[in-house]
Protein backbone atom coordinates (compact mmCIF):
# COMPACT_ATOMS: atom_id res chain seq x y z
CA UNK A 1 0.00 0.00 0.00
CA UNK A 2 1.07 3.70 -0.72
CA UNK A 3 2.02 5.40 2.49
CA UNK A 4 0.36 8.54 2.98
CA UNK A 5 -0.05 10.50 6.10
CA UNK A 6 -2.46 13.46 6.48
CA UNK A 7 -1.22 16.17 8.58
CA UNK A 8 -2.65 19.09 10.32
CA UNK A 9 -0.69 22.35 11.46
CA UNK A 10 -2.72 24.65 14.20
CA UNK A 11 -1.64 28.12 14.04
CA UNK A 12 -2.70 30.47 16.73
CA UNK A 13 -2.27 34.10 18.96
CA UNK A 14 -1.54 32.88 22.46
CA UNK A 15 -2.86 35.03 25.42
CA UNK A 16 -0.02 35.86 27.25
CA UNK A 17 0.78 34.07 30.63
CA UNK A 18 -3.08 32.25 30.67
CA UNK A 19 -2.38 28.56 30.17
CA UNK A 20 -6.23 27.91 30.89
CA UNK A 21 -7.26 30.23 28.28
CA UNK A 22 -5.24 28.87 25.67
CA UNK A 23 -6.28 25.62 26.58
CA UNK A 24 -9.60 26.42 25.75
CA UNK A 25 -8.97 28.29 22.48
CA UNK A 26 -6.85 25.17 21.09
CA UNK A 27 -9.93 23.01 22.27
CA UNK A 28 -12.31 25.31 20.36
CA UNK A 29 -10.56 25.44 17.40
CA UNK A 30 -10.05 21.95 16.94
CA UNK A 31 -13.87 21.29 17.16
CA UNK A 32 -14.09 23.47 14.56
CA UNK A 33 -11.74 22.62 12.11
CA UNK A 34 -10.06 19.66 12.93
CA UNK A 35 -10.17 17.56 9.33
CA UNK A 36 -12.11 13.93 10.08
CA UNK A 37 -8.89 11.74 8.20
CA UNK A 38 -6.73 13.62 10.29
CA UNK A 39 -3.51 11.56 11.30
CA UNK A 40 -0.74 14.26 13.09
CA UNK A 41 -1.63 17.14 14.69
CA UNK A 42 1.24 19.83 14.99
CA UNK A 43 1.02 22.57 17.48
CA UNK A 44 3.37 25.78 17.71
CA UNK A 45 6.02 26.64 20.39
CA UNK A 46 4.99 27.98 23.41
CA UNK A 47 0.75 27.99 22.83
CA UNK A 48 0.30 27.86 26.51
CA UNK A 49 1.71 30.92 27.45
CA UNK A 50 3.22 33.31 24.36
CA UNK A 51 6.53 34.32 23.88
CA UNK A 52 7.34 36.30 26.46
CA UNK A 53 10.27 34.70 28.56
CA UNK A 54 9.37 36.42 31.82
CA UNK A 55 6.09 34.53 31.92
CA UNK A 56 7.74 31.02 31.44
CA UNK A 57 8.43 30.15 35.12
CA UNK A 58 4.94 31.25 36.07
CA UNK A 59 3.22 28.86 33.69
CA UNK A 60 5.94 26.33 34.15
CA UNK A 61 4.43 22.18 34.56
CA UNK A 62 5.59 19.25 35.76
CA UNK A 63 5.37 16.69 32.89
CA UNK A 64 3.89 14.28 35.72
CA UNK A 65 1.34 16.72 36.89
CA UNK A 66 0.63 19.02 34.02
CA UNK A 67 -2.80 20.36 32.56
CA UNK A 68 -1.39 20.58 29.49
CA UNK A 69 -0.38 17.07 28.85
CA UNK A 70 -3.61 15.88 30.33
CA UNK A 71 -5.78 17.87 28.00
CA UNK A 72 -3.10 16.61 25.07
CA UNK A 73 -3.36 12.98 25.87
CA UNK A 74 -7.21 13.40 26.03
CA UNK A 75 -7.66 15.01 22.46
CA UNK A 76 -5.17 12.70 21.07
CA UNK A 77 -7.64 9.95 22.30
CA UNK A 78 -10.81 11.13 21.66
CA UNK A 79 -9.74 11.96 17.80
CA UNK A 80 -7.68 9.32 17.54
CA UNK A 81 -4.90 11.25 16.19
CA UNK A 82 -1.13 11.69 17.20
CA UNK A 83 -0.11 14.95 18.41
CA UNK A 84 3.21 16.80 18.04
CA UNK A 85 2.17 18.95 21.17
CA UNK A 86 4.21 22.30 19.94
CA UNK A 87 5.84 23.38 23.20
CA UNK A 88 5.24 24.10 27.12
CA UNK A 89 7.20 25.25 29.75
CA UNK A 90 8.57 22.41 31.73
CA UNK A 91 9.65 22.04 35.07
CA UNK A 92 12.28 19.44 35.68
CA UNK A 93 14.24 18.53 38.89
CA UNK A 94 14.74 22.14 39.53
CA UNK A 95 15.41 23.60 36.18
CA UNK A 96 13.05 24.84 33.53
CA UNK A 97 12.63 23.20 29.42
CA UNK A 98 11.36 24.12 26.29
CA UNK A 99 9.65 21.08 25.76
CA UNK A 100 7.32 19.25 22.94
CA UNK A 101 5.37 16.16 24.13
CA UNK A 102 4.75 13.76 21.88
CA UNK A 103 1.32 11.82 21.94
CA UNK A 104 0.23 8.94 20.04
CA UNK A 105 -3.84 7.46 19.06
CA UNK A 106 -4.42 6.49 22.62
CA UNK A 107 -3.34 9.38 24.13
CA UNK A 108 -0.03 7.98 25.27
CA UNK A 109 2.55 10.40 25.92
CA UNK A 110 5.51 8.80 23.53
CA UNK A 111 8.10 10.74 24.11
CA UNK A 112 9.24 14.59 24.26
CA UNK A 113 11.79 17.29 22.83
CA UNK A 114 13.45 20.03 25.00
CA UNK A 115 14.96 22.58 22.40
CA UNK A 116 18.52 22.41 21.87
CA UNK A 117 19.25 26.27 21.17
CA UNK A 118 18.14 28.69 23.20
CA UNK A 119 17.25 32.02 21.78
CA UNK A 120 18.60 35.25 23.47
CA UNK A 121 19.20 38.25 21.23
CA UNK A 122 17.60 41.16 20.61
CA UNK A 123 15.90 41.56 23.90
CA UNK A 124 14.91 38.29 24.07
CA UNK A 125 16.87 36.48 27.14
CA UNK A 126 15.41 32.88 27.40
CA UNK A 127 18.76 31.27 28.35
CA UNK A 128 17.75 33.47 31.52
CA UNK A 129 15.04 30.95 32.21
CA UNK A 130 15.25 27.97 30.47
CA UNK A 131 18.24 25.04 30.24
CA UNK A 132 19.03 23.74 26.77
CA UNK A 133 17.57 20.24 25.84
CA UNK A 134 20.13 17.51 25.48
CA UNK A 135 20.11 15.64 22.48
CA UNK A 136 17.78 15.83 19.24
CA UNK A 137 14.64 13.31 18.92
CA UNK A 138 13.24 11.54 16.25
CA UNK A 139 10.13 9.82 17.05
CA UNK A 140 8.26 7.26 15.13
CA UNK A 141 4.37 7.63 14.55
CA UNK A 142 1.76 5.31 12.56
CA UNK A 143 5.54 4.21 10.74
CA UNK A 144 6.73 7.23 9.91
CA UNK A 145 9.86 9.33 11.20
CA UNK A 146 9.46 12.98 12.35
CA UNK A 147 12.63 14.82 13.38
CA UNK A 148 12.05 17.45 16.28
CA UNK A 149 12.67 20.81 16.51
CA UNK A 150 11.51 24.20 18.23
CA UNK A 151 12.10 27.64 16.60
CA UNK A 152 15.94 29.08 16.72
CA UNK A 153 16.79 25.29 16.29
CA UNK A 154 16.25 26.39 12.43
CA UNK A 155 19.10 27.82 12.34
CA UNK A 156 21.30 24.91 12.62
CA UNK A 157 21.25 23.18 9.99
CA UNK A 158 23.52 20.38 11.57
CA UNK A 159 20.66 19.06 14.03
CA UNK A 160 18.24 18.14 10.66
CA UNK A 161 21.28 16.42 8.44
CA UNK A 162 21.40 14.26 11.70
CA UNK A 163 17.63 13.50 11.19
CA UNK A 164 18.35 12.77 7.76
CA UNK A 165 20.99 10.75 8.12
CA UNK A 166 19.14 8.71 11.08
CA UNK A 167 16.00 7.69 8.88
CA UNK A 168 13.68 11.25 9.32
CA UNK A 169 10.96 11.40 6.58
CA UNK A 170 9.61 14.57 8.44
CA UNK A 171 11.20 17.41 9.66
CA UNK A 172 9.17 19.64 12.49
CA UNK A 173 10.09 22.95 13.44
CA UNK A 174 7.20 24.22 16.22
CA UNK A 175 8.11 27.87 16.53
CA UNK A 176 6.70 31.79 17.56
CA UNK A 177 8.37 33.58 15.22
CA UNK A 178 8.64 37.28 14.53
CA UNK A 179 7.25 38.97 12.18
CA UNK A 180 10.14 41.11 11.55
CA UNK A 181 11.81 37.85 9.73
CA UNK A 182 10.15 36.98 7.37
CA UNK A 183 12.64 36.12 4.74
CA UNK A 184 14.82 34.04 7.02
CA UNK A 185 12.03 32.01 8.11
CA UNK A 186 10.75 31.20 4.52
CA UNK A 187 14.43 30.65 3.38
CA UNK A 188 15.84 28.24 6.61
CA UNK A 189 12.28 25.89 6.02
CA UNK A 190 12.49 25.64 3.08
CA UNK A 191 16.64 24.89 2.99
CA UNK A 192 15.89 22.66 5.46
CA UNK A 193 13.48 20.53 3.83
CA UNK A 194 15.42 20.73 0.11
CA UNK A 195 19.33 19.83 1.38
CA UNK A 196 17.62 16.90 3.22
CA UNK A 197 14.92 15.67 0.70
CA UNK A 198 12.23 15.74 3.61
CA UNK A 199 9.05 17.07 3.91
CA UNK A 200 8.65 19.60 6.27
CA UNK A 201 6.58 21.56 8.92
CA UNK A 202 7.38 24.60 9.72
CA UNK A 203 4.41 26.22 12.22
CA UNK A 204 4.27 29.17 14.22
CA UNK A 205 2.44 31.77 15.88
CA UNK A 206 0.18 34.67 14.73
CA UNK A 207 -0.77 37.61 16.25
CA UNK A 208 0.30 40.08 18.96
CA UNK A 209 2.37 39.72 21.30
CA UNK A 210 3.56 42.62 23.43
CA UNK A 211 3.58 46.73 22.51
CA UNK A 212 4.55 46.18 19.17
CA UNK A 213 5.90 43.00 18.86
CA UNK A 214 3.83 40.14 16.77
CA UNK A 215 4.33 36.51 15.69
CA UNK A 216 4.59 36.32 11.68
CA UNK A 217 2.23 33.80 10.99
CA UNK A 218 3.09 32.27 6.96
CA UNK A 219 2.91 29.04 8.52
CA UNK A 220 4.43 26.05 6.09
CA UNK A 221 4.03 22.67 4.92
CA UNK A 222 6.51 22.14 2.53
CA UNK A 223 7.92 18.97 0.47
CA UNK A 224 11.31 17.66 -0.23
CA UNK A 225 12.09 19.70 -3.22
CA UNK A 226 10.97 22.75 -1.42
CA UNK A 227 7.71 23.46 -3.04
CA UNK A 228 4.61 24.74 -0.41
CA UNK A 229 2.13 22.01 -0.04
CA UNK A 230 -0.40 24.71 2.88
CA UNK A 231 0.01 27.96 4.21
CA UNK A 232 -1.51 29.73 5.85
CA UNK A 233 -0.88 33.60 6.39
CA UNK A 234 -1.61 35.74 9.32
CA UNK A 235 -4.55 34.05 10.96
CA UNK A 236 -5.94 31.58 13.53
CA UNK A 237 -6.95 28.25 12.23
CA UNK A 238 -5.93 24.83 10.97
CA UNK A 239 -4.21 24.16 7.25
CA UNK A 240 -4.09 20.09 6.50
CA UNK A 241 -2.44 18.11 3.73
CA UNK A 242 -2.15 14.38 2.44
CA UNK A 243 1.74 14.03 1.72
CA UNK A 244 2.68 10.90 0.12
CA UNK A 245 6.07 9.44 1.24
CA UNK A 246 6.28 7.04 -1.59
CA UNK A 247 6.89 10.10 -4.12
CA UNK A 248 9.77 10.95 -1.70
CA UNK A 249 11.27 7.83 -1.48
CA UNK A 250 11.53 7.45 -5.29
CA UNK A 251 13.03 10.87 -5.48
CA UNK A 252 15.51 9.99 -2.69
CA UNK A 253 16.63 7.19 -4.98
CA UNK A 254 16.95 9.18 -8.57
CA UNK A 255 18.92 11.37 -6.35
CA UNK A 256 21.05 9.86 -4.20
CA UNK A 257 22.84 13.34 -2.94
CA UNK A 258 23.94 11.60 0.99
CA UNK A 259 26.21 9.72 -0.74
CA UNK A 260 28.29 12.01 -2.35
CA UNK A 261 28.53 13.77 1.50
CA UNK A 262 32.49 13.61 2.91
CA UNK A 263 33.66 12.46 5.47
CA UNK A 264 35.69 15.37 6.22
CA UNK A 265 35.38 18.92 5.08
CA UNK A 266 38.66 20.46 6.63
CA UNK A 267 39.25 23.70 4.78
CA UNK A 268 42.98 24.57 3.78
CA UNK A 269 43.42 28.15 5.35
CA UNK A 270 45.83 30.15 2.36
CA UNK A 271 46.90 32.94 3.76
CA UNK A 272 49.90 35.76 1.90
CA UNK A 273 52.57 37.29 3.63
CA UNK A 274 52.75 40.82 3.18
Amino acid sequence: MEKKVNISMLQMSSIIGDVEANISKIDTIIKQELPQNCDVLVLPEVWTCGWVCDKFIETAGNINNSSVINFLSTIAKNYNINIIGGSFIEERNGNYYNTCPIFDRNGKLVTTYSKNHLYSYYGCNEDKYISKGENPVMVCLDGINYGLTICYDIRFPEIYRAYRKSGADILVNCAAWGSNKPIPWEMMTKSRAIENQCYMVALTQCGRITDNEYNLGQSRIIDYKGEELCFIENKEGIGSVEISLDEMYQFRQKCTILNDIKDSYEVKILCEKY
